[in-house]
């Protein structure tokens, strides 16, 4: 059977959408999924740290990656790096769902010193230029993933112009809209990249979103037509000031529930990152529309997804209420799109940190002591930008990567658990409050 790397399997997935016919392929990871080092370095178990004390030090860690693993010239950050940051000064593949997470992570950072706030803002200032200026697009959609030196497509099969994937980079652009709103380059320039982007191009007559587009072959065959991590793309399209599509596309897309011991909610696909990526920067909290209070629908998801793992404990006796967490990340046979309810994947009792990670603000506690578990217990998780992507305690085995979108997902939220800081800042732009109003919200 042939092998996959990550990129291609999220561009044949669609990020999370076509999961079933998929499970169990053999997967080749990009970059090092499928390495691991000898003697590991070890910064401390962290016991001796304060929660908050904990979090920061994660944040701090995932700051250098975004600060680091970065062409200075375009500001395009890397899609994964050696979790040592032993590569860190050499060029590879940029995701813009990374350069997302990292300009909401270097406005974490300018508001927590962890760098010089002038060089942030001048890093923040070079990124947006260059997307706006010199990054190839398509109606304003970017390709998912380039070249960090040169913005152009990268050279490997199927990169498709992602929604899903610009939605996430504008999402970062926005907060730096407004977090550096005193400098009117930045809130030009992002503001620009913002209205360029056609949205109902990207419905290709439909009332819900595509997925993509190729040049070599058009619209892709699948479209954001359940409950994923779209609601942020479909808040965004609505609100957009040049091309909006209409607010009934908010009711378009597919809303299934999935019981599991007793728990029900809202989910298209098992896999726990559904749950957690639009809630880095809409604040849904105390909020509902006609269908749902989406924060207690992830609540109720994370609460399902660990006594998932706690199920399968029979087969994994690594996992524990201290120890769970599966999502979709590099494994010691490549990249998987794991996870459950209902079990997703060759789940082999690996562990996946951004899996409680990214979801703080929905069980802090409960996610903050796996952390904790972690980082104690498997002290070779921890290197210079935090946690390694995933490991397997059963069989000793540590992913000698880091990907962004994992350390994103990640700091992001360990912010808004300590402060709400991306929540406030996002939510003050006039056109994510519109968008919640356009959608019901109340």
């Amino acid at each position: 059977m042939q092998q996959l790397t990550r990129r291609e399997l999220l561009f044949l997935l669609g990020r999370t959408a076509a999961l079933a016919p998929l499970v169990g392929l053999p997967l080749t990871g990009c970059g090092g999924g499928s390495s691991s080092w000898s003697a590991p370095l070890s910064t401390g178990s962290g016991s001796s740290l304060t929660d908050d004390q904990f979090l920061d030090a994660m944040e701090q860690a995932a700051f250098q990656f975004f600060f680091n693993e970065v062409d200075p010239n375009t500001g395009l950050i890397k899609d994964s790096a050696l979790a040592t940051g032993a590569d860190a000064g050499t060029l590879s593949d940029s995701s813009i769902a990374s350069v997302g997470f990292g300009l909401t992570g270097l406005c974490i950072g300018a508001q927590r010193n962890y760098a010089s706030s002038s060089q942030i803002e001048e890093r923040v200032q070079t990124t947006l230029s260059f997307i706006l200026n010199q990054m190839p697009n398509v109606h304003g959609f970017f390709y998912h993933f380039v070249d960090m030196a040169t913005g152009n497509r990268a050279q490997m099969p199927h990169v498709e112009v992602s929604s899903i994937d610009t939605t996430i980079l504008l999402c970062g652009v926005l907060t730096c809209r407004q977090y550096f709103s005193s400098n009117p380059t930045i809130v030009s320039l992002a503001t620009q990249i913002y209205e360029q982007i056609d949205w109902p191009w990207m419905m290709n007559g439909e009332n819900v979103m595509c997925m993509g587009w190729l040049p070599e072959s058009g619209f892709l065959p699948s479209y954001w037509n359940s409950y994923y991590e779209e609601m942020m793309l479909y808040l965004l399209a609505m609100a957009s000031p040049t091309y909006p599509i209409p607010p009934s596309s908010w009711s378009a897309f597919l809303r299934p529930t999935i019981t599991y011991q007793g728990l029900t909610y809202i989910a298209g696909a098992p896999t726990l990152m559904i749950h957690q990526y639009s809630h880095a920067w809409f604040d849904f909290r105390n909020k509902q529309d006609a269908f749902a209070n989406y924060f207690q629908n992830s609540i109720t998801a994370t609460q399902a997804h660990k006594l998932f793992c706690l199920s399968l404990v029979p087969q994994f006796p690594d996992y524990s209420s201290n120890l769970w967490g599966i999502t979709p990340s590099d494994s010691v046979n490549g990249y998987v799109s794991w996870g459950g309810p209902p079990a997703t994947g060759p789940i082999d009792g690996s562990v996946v940190p951004c899996a409680a990670g990214g979801s703080m603000v929905f069980d802090s506690a409960g996610c903050l002591q796996v952390l904790r578990t972690i980082r104690s217990q498997y002290p070779a998780t921890w290197q210079k930008y935090g946690f390694v992507d995933a490991s397997n305690p059963l069989t000793g085995w540590y992913d000698a990567d880091v990907i962004g979108i994992d350390l994103g997902i990640s700091m992001l939220m360990a912010e808004n658990q300590r402060t709400g800081f991306v929540w406030s800042t996002f939510m003050a732009n006039p056109e994510a409050t519109s968008a919640m109003s356009l959608a019901g919200f109340h």
